[in-house]
């Protein structure tokens, strides 16, 4: 049987008035991780959270923090983010000059490390640091807003970025992230991913809702 696929709402898509409860209330429906988009403005066109607040949502549950930096330079935020509670902290090849350096960075701070492939970014920009990475992020859309339509060109990346992992014999998760919903999931499951974050789709009829939106999204319901 192949493994549990695992869901990482997207915080961004929560009532954002209310993080603190929505985090509890996503946990409490059979969430895997918490995902974290941090958006600077510069790398991607939005702005959203910071380590304060990171900090603050820590304390509404003990599930792992997925925090996504799309933010350059990169390194100078990583410790502050982890010191906030980041569990894994996923960056982009394109976000620092030196991509081995800031995922020796972010394991010497006692955290796991992924990167992450915009839609216009090949495999192979992954594929020198595969060795040292926990987790690869193939973004379904162009990263900077929720709620955009899934780019279905990017399935291919999907499937050679599985074939490759798998051939490295590492447990390397395989993410996907953009446009998720119980049509495109399991598109991108049969794909080979692993990890889904969603947001709209995880987050839509408000918290009793919740339990249902991910089991869908799992091909459970």
């Amino acid at each position: 049987m192949p493994p549990r696929v695992r869901i990482a709402p997207s915080l961004l898509a929560a009532d954002q008035a209310r993080l603190g409860e929505e985090t509890a209330a996503i946990a409490a429906a059979g969430a895997d991780l918490i995902h974290l988009d941090i958006m600077d403005g510069h790398f991607v066109p939005n702005l959203t959270i910071g380590p304060g607040v990171v900090r603050a949502l820590r304390r509404h549950t003990a599930l792992p923090f997925d925090v996504h930096l799309m933010i350059a330079p990169v390194d100078p935020f990583v410790a502050a983010f982890i010191e906030a509670g980041a569990d894994l902290v996923t960056v982009h090849p394109e976000a620092g000059p030196h991509l081995h350096r800031t995922l020796a960075l972010i394991h010497g701070l006692g955290r796991r490390a992924g990167v992450a492939l915009n839609p216009g970014t090949s495999v192979s920009a992954v594929e020198p640091v595969l060795g040292m990475v926990d987790l690869v992020l193939v973004m379904t859309v162009n990263p900077g807003f929720g709620g955009q339509s899934f780019l279905a060109d990017q399935l291919d990346k999907v499937t050679e970025l599985r074939r490759r992992i798998d051939r490295s014999g590492r447990r390397i998760a395989l993410e996907v992230d953009g446009g998720i919903t119980p049509e495109t999931a399991p598109q991108v499951i049969a794909a080979g991913a692993d990890v889904l974050v969603a947001g709209t789709a995880a987050f839509a009829g408000g918290a009793a809702a919740y339990a249902g939106n991910l089991a869908r999204l799992r091909g459970d319901d």
